[in-house]
């Protein structure tokens, strides 16, 4: 057991001496400010062209430009049915007297999460698990690291633990970085502000029979939650992806190119519903939280959860028996 530990050990400390990990909180103390100050102008830019502060008059005009894009003929028929449940969700809120865009830097991280899971954090994952094998063959230190008297399996069972330790780090200080610097422009407070979840959709309309509130802080550790296990499945093909692959540079082109690829598929062929069936496709988990309404016809919350659990423990299965298998000498 402390022979593992000091394994384990070895692979953070050679994942920390990167210094990717030091690139990912740079990237985040550039753009998170960014973002913060783009929501600003935003919400400043709102509040003169409406005249009011007043978040119902807001929410009413969102109401009112949406029902206006439909009434052009351009819009394509699955995008139609959207803005229509969109609509329907809008009301719920001005009817119930909740305001779902209330200041804050809980509220930012919250709305912040909600747009970074499928595209921005995976990608942040991809730059530190592309190369976690392919790595060794990129410095020459493979044949030292399958020679060692230790069970292969071992070795990568650490490689991937040390993974799932940064991965959930960079889920946190993503979540800390973004309420220390947009609590400076929006405030610190609103952790007990109330937040519809448990919208639904059938047959392009809304169900709002399983709508409940809860507490901002509760809703924010769901989303999370959802967005660790979102990494957690990408950081998991990346390491298989860096088995199969020697090449630091064709593991990391890989990755990122099947992750856009996916958010492509779902916004240009909502209608070809083989694609629901693709891991980077049910990647947007918190849409499931926030009743955001999935343009692919049969996909809810377990299974999208189900689809990320096959394909992570397929792709651990291949990249442990690749590992297992590789040639010292090759």
């Amino acid at each position: 057991m402390s022979n593992f530990i000091g394994l384990l050990y070895n692979e953070l400390l050679k994942m920390v001496r990167k210094r990717r990990i030091l690139v990912i909180l740079l990237i985040l103390s550039i753009l998170i400010p960014i973002f913060t100050y783009a929501q600003y102008r935003t919400v400043q830019t709102n509040i003169q062209n409406l005249g009011t502060s007043d978040w119902k008059t807001l929410v009413q005009q969102q109401i009112v430009d949406n029902q206006n894009r439909l009434s052009s003929s351009r819009i394509p028929e699955e995008w139609r049915e959207l803005i229509k449940i969109n609509i329907q969700q809008q009301q719920y809120y001005l009817d119930h007297d909740i305001n779902p865009t209330s200041p804050g830097a809980p509220t930012f991280i919250r709305k912040f999460v909600e747009q970074a899971i499928s595209l921005f954090m995976p990608l942040l994952i991809v730059v530190v698990a592309a190369d976690i094998v392919s790595a060794e063959h990129t410095g020459g230190t493979i044949k030292l690291l399958l020679t060692r008297p230790i069970r292969r399996w071992k070795i990568l069972l650490a490689k991937y633990l040390s993974l799932t330790l940064l991965v959930s780090f960079i889920v946190i200080a993503t979540a800390l970085l973004g309420y220390l610097f947009s609590g400076l422009v929006f405030g610190y407070s609103g952790w007990d502000m109330p937040v519809l979840t448990g919208f639904e959709t059938q047959n392009d309309e809304l169900i709002t029979n399983g709508v409940h509130l809860v507490p901002q802080w509760k809703y924010i550790l769901m989303s999370y939650g959802l967005a660790w296990f979102t990494c957690i499945a990408v950081a998991t093909l990346s390491l298989m992806v860096s088995v199969l692959v020697r090449s630091t540079a064709a593991s990391m082109g890989i990755m990122l190119a099947a992750i856009v690829a996916g958010n492509l598929l779902t916004q240009l062929s909502p209608t070809w519903t083989t694609i629901k069936y693709f891991v980077f496709t049910n990647l947007s988990l918190t849409n499931y939280l926030s009743g955001t309404p999935m343009m692919i016809e049969g996909m809810t919350l377990p299974f999208s959860l189900t689809v990320l659990t096959v394909w992570s423990l397929v792709s651990l299965f291949i990249a442990f028996a690749v590992f297992i298998r590789k040639d010292v000498l090759a």
